[in-house]
C-alpha cells in the first residue's frame, strides 16, 4: 500500500470554508502576502496554508472570497481529485507554479480536517514515528542589486545567541576569499544554495564558474544546491556529484527520476509538489531508491510552517532541513528559540482544533 493509500480513504465533510490573510513586511521594500484556507464542520476546522509569492494573486483570491463550493461528504482521495479538477484561481495566476501552491494549501487543509474527524493524527494514520527534528535556517549576507555588499556580521549575531546554528546560505558574486574563509572558520555552513535553476525571478544569480569552484574547494562537506550545470561549470561539479542537490526544479517524483545524476539527498517542498498524492508518491520513491529527503520553506506566515515541520519529523528528520521556526529569520533572533533537534507539536497535522 502506498502512502497516499493510507490516507486517502479517510472520510472528509466539509460544510464552509473561510479565507484569512496574512501578511509580513520584514524591510520597507518588500510585503509578504501568504492566505490561510480555513476548512470546517461541526466546530473542526483544518487549515492550509497558500504561500503563493505575487500579493496580486493574493489579493485577488481575498476579493473573490469563498466562492467555490467544497461541501459534502467525500473522502480524502476524492477531495484530492477534485482538486486537481478545479481551478483555483479566481484569475489567472502572475506564475504557473502557483497553481501548485495554492491546490497545497486546499489539499492540507482538508486532510486536516479529515484526521480530526477520524480523531486522529497523520503520524497514526501513516504507522510512522514523530521524531525530534533536525533543522537549518537559511539566509544570505545580502549582497544583492542595491546592496552595500555582503556582511558576515548578520550570520555571527545569529551565532552569539545559538551557537550550534546551521546555515543554508544564499552565496553571492561578491564573496571574496576573505569571507569564505571566515564562512568556513564558523564551522556553520551546512548547505549553499546557489539559485542556478531560478530564471525571470528576483532571486536569480549569474552563473561563475569561479565562484562554484571556490565554494566547493572551500566547503568540502556543504551540499550545493541547484547550480546551473553548463559546459563550463560541468567539469567542477563532476567531482563532487555526490553533494550536489536540487530544489527549485522538482514538482514531482518524475522530477527526481529524470535527474541526469541521481541524487544522495533532494529537497522536497510540499507546497511545490503541489498535491498530497503528488508529495506522499515523492516521499514513496525517494524511500525506494535511497535518496534523502529534506525540507524546505516559503516564507509560510502560519500554519505552513507548523506542516512542513510535522511532514519533516514524519518522513525525514535527521536530514538538513530548511524548516527553521520563524523566529530565526529575525536579524538577531530572541533567546528562548528552539533549537535543533527540536520536538514538532502535533497542531501540523493533529488531533487539536
Amino acid at each position: 500500500m502506498s502512502t497516499f493509500e493510507r490516507v486517502a480513504d479517510l472520510a472528509l465533510e466539509i460544510d464552509s470554508y473561510e479565507l484569512e490573510t496574512l501578511s509580513f513586511s520584514p524591510n520597507d521594500d518588500f510585503e509578504r502576502l501568504t492566505t490561510v484556507i480555513h476548512v470546517a464542520k461541526d466546530g473542526l476546522t483544518g487549515n492550509g496554508e497558500d504561500v503563493t509569492y505575487e500579493g496580486l494573486d493574493a489579493i485577488a483570491l481575498a476579493d473573490a472570497g469563498s466562492y467555490l463550493d467544497l461541501t459534502g461528504p467525500r473522502t480524502v482521495g476524492e477531495f484530492c481529485d477534485l482538486m486537481a479538477e478545479t481551478d483555483l484561481f479566481p484569475v489567472p495566476p502572475e506564475r504557473e507554479v502557483s497553481r501548485n501552491y495554492r491546490r497545497w494549501a486546499f489539499e492540507s487543509a482538508a486532510l486536516l480536517l479529515a484526521l480530526k474527524q477520524a480523531d486522529t493524527d497523520l503520524a497514526a494514520a501513516l504507522g510512522r514515528e514523530l521524531s525530534p527534528l533536525t533543522f537549518v535556517a537559511s539566509m544570505g549576507l545580502g549582497g544583492g542589486p542595491g546592496s552595500t555588499g555582503s556582511d558576515i556580521g548578520r550570520l555571527l549575531a545569529k551565532l552569539e545567541n545559538y551557537p550550534d546554528l546551521k546555515f543554508k546560505l544564499d552565496p553571492a558574486l561578491d564573496w571574496d576569499q576573505d569571507l569564505i574563509e571566515c564562512l568556513v572558520e564558523t564551522g556553520a555552513v551546512n548547505t549553499l544554495d546557489l539559485k542556478g535553476q531560478y530564471k525571470g525571478t528576483p532571486v536569480d544569480i549569474d552563473t561563475d564558474p569561479g565562484m562554484y569552484r571556490r565554494l566547493a574547494e572551500s566547503f568540502p562537506e556543504a551540499w550545493l544546491e541547484d547550480p546551473d550545470i553548463t559546459d563550463e561549470t560541468r567539469p567542477i561539479l563532476e567531482p563532487v556529484i555526490d553533494r550536489v542537490t536540487w530544489d527549485a526544479p522538482i514538482h514531482s517524483l518524475e522530477d527526481i527520476a529524470s535527474l541526469e545524476f541521481k541524487p544522495k539527498v533532494i529537497n522536497i517542498k510540499p507546497s511545490r509538489m503541489g498535491g498530497l498524492r503528488s508529495l506522499l508518491d515523492a516521499y514513496d520513491y525517494c524511500d525506494s531508491e535511497s535518496i534523502t529527503a529534506y525540507g524546505g520553506g516559503q516564507w509560510e506566515l502560519g500554519v505552513g510552517r507548523d506542516q512542513i515541520q510535522y511532514l519533516a519529523a514524519l518522513f525525514h528528520p535527521d536530514a538538513p532541513n530548511d524548516t527553521a521556526p520563524r523566529g530565526y529569520n529575525s536579524p538577531i533572533p530572541e533567546p528562548g528559540l528552539p533549537v535543533s533537534p527540536m520536538p514538532v507539536p502535533s497542531i501540523g497535522f493533529g488531533i487539536p482544533n
